[in-house]
């Protein structure tokens, strides 16, 4: 049995008009993240994570943002493709651990439902699935609310 570990990072800009989507939930919020998915910085952060782990790219290269067939795509369906491929280049996931910074709205309260919806997609046990909530203190581009950033760090397992 091999071990590989990979890492993913994910940054969108707030804008007014746009729903937040942060680990497969909608959070009530006047501004949502820019993109040409749905936009959901955990969500592609953990798909890098995993492809990177498993030598196979980035959400980049499988998911262009230049394709119409991602337009407005929901980024769960982006995990679940994800997943797919490392399950088919022999790999299963042992856990994820990642970190949200985001100004405002406050999310922890919803990190319980990202663990679902995150562990319902990758048939793992909720305790395998660690979500961190921070600010940046109101420095930066995030703290002046201006963007969202998602860290995400796998550990994969030959099959």
């Amino acid at each position: 049995m091999s071990f590989r570990i990979g890492s993913g990072v994910d940054f969108h800009q707030l804008v007014l008009g746009r729903d937040l989507w942060v680990g497969g939930i909608k959070i009530p919020h006047t501004k949502g993240a820019l993109g040409h998915s749905d936009a959901d910085v955990l969500l592609h952060a953990i798909c890098d994570s995993m492809l990177g782990a498993a030598c196979l790219g980035d959400i980049g290269v499988h998911f262009p943002d230049t394709s119409a067939e991602f337009k407005n795509i929901d980024s769960k369906i982006l995990l679940q493709k994800s997943f797919q491929l490392i399950a088919s280049a022999g790999y299963k996931i042992i856990n994820i651990d990642s970190t949200i910074c985001l100004q405002e709205p406050r999310i922890r309260s919803y990190i319980p439902l990202m663990q679902q919806a995150i562990a319902g997609i990758l048939s793992l046990e909720i305790t395998c699935i660690s979500i961190k909530a921070t600010t940046t203190e109101k420095m930066g581009f995030v703290g002046r609310e201006e963007g969202i950033i998602a860290y995400a760090t796998i550990l994969l397992s030959s099959i």
